[in-house]
């Protein structure tokens, strides 16, 4: 999976699309990211004990990571991610730019 935690992407396909946010968390197993602010979900919260609260919490669902694209902040569109290898290290780098995405 190309994307990674703390990268911003934009939703290219679904109900949010072109809604961009901040990757919280990858799932790589099921090849899902969850996003900041896209597929929001109602959860029921029931109280545990009398001081809890009881409510309606909303959360972050998972979207497949094929349904986002990384965001390019220099050309503020969606770009693919290419690899370039400098010296030992592989460096993530945004296909329309061509600026550096790992620091």
């Amino acid at each position: 999976m190309k994307i990674k935690s703390g990268d911003t992407v934009i939703v290219i396909a679904g109900k949010d699309k072109g809604k961009t946010g901040k990757v919280l968390k990858t799932l790589a197993k099921e090849n899902r990211v969850i996003v900041e602010g896209v597929n929001i979900q109602t959860k029921h919260k029931k109280a545990k004990n009398p001081k809890d609260e009881a409510g309606l919490i909303k959360v972050e669902g998972s979207i497949d990571v094929s349904n986002v694209a990384y965001f390019d902040a220099k050309e503020k569109k969606p770009s693919r991610i290419g690899y370039v290898f400098e010296g030992d290290k592989k460096v993530r780098i945004s296909k329309k730019s061509g600026s550096k995405i790992d620091k």
